[in-house]
């Protein structure tokens, strides 16, 4: 598949705009593994192949094992998350297919004992954001297997 934009280079701005989103992510509420966590799960939900790569390899540097990357896409049926991982996946999966049922209120029931306010709101954004890559990356048809992980994952 033929990459249709290179965004550093056709629109730096873009990167720099989604950089300081990025940032904020860094130094959020939230932890970084289940950043990671909800950023491959969305990623999968949205079919985004250079995401899939990236956050499978950053969990992976961060100590995740195997066995809960590979059965991501079936947490449900899993009993190695942990409750707040289940809601967090649960909440991701709501946000990214919002036109599905615009995020019912059962699974906001769901998440909300295992998130206080700010961890909600950094959580929504989170999910927000990498579907921002994801769109950004499926449109481009950015190729995915050369992601390198960094110190900051």
């Amino acid at each position: 598949m033929k990459p249709r934009s290179t965004y550093a280079k056709d629109a730096p701005g873009v990167y720099k705009a989604m950089g300081v989103l990025e940032e904020y992510l860094r130094q959020c509420s939230l932890e970084i593994p289940l950043i990671h966590l909800i950023k491959l799960r969305a990623s999968q939900v949205n079919g985004c192949a250079y995401c899939i790569d990236m956050h499978w390899k950053d969990l992976r540097a961060l100590g995740e094992t195997e066995q809960r990357l590979y059965s991501l896409d079936a947490w449900r049926e899993c009993t190695w998350y942990t409750d707040r991982e289940r809601a967090a996946l649960a909440w991701t999966e709501a946000v990214t297919l919002v036109a599905d049922g615009h995020v019912p209120d059962t699974v906001f029931e769901e998440v909300r004992p295992h998130f206080s306010a700010t961890e909600l709101a950094d959580l929504t954004f989170a999910i927000s954001v990498i579907n921002a890559w994801n769109r950004l990356s499926i449109a481009g048809r950015v190729p995915a297997g050369n992601y390198q992980v960094k110190k900051h994952t």
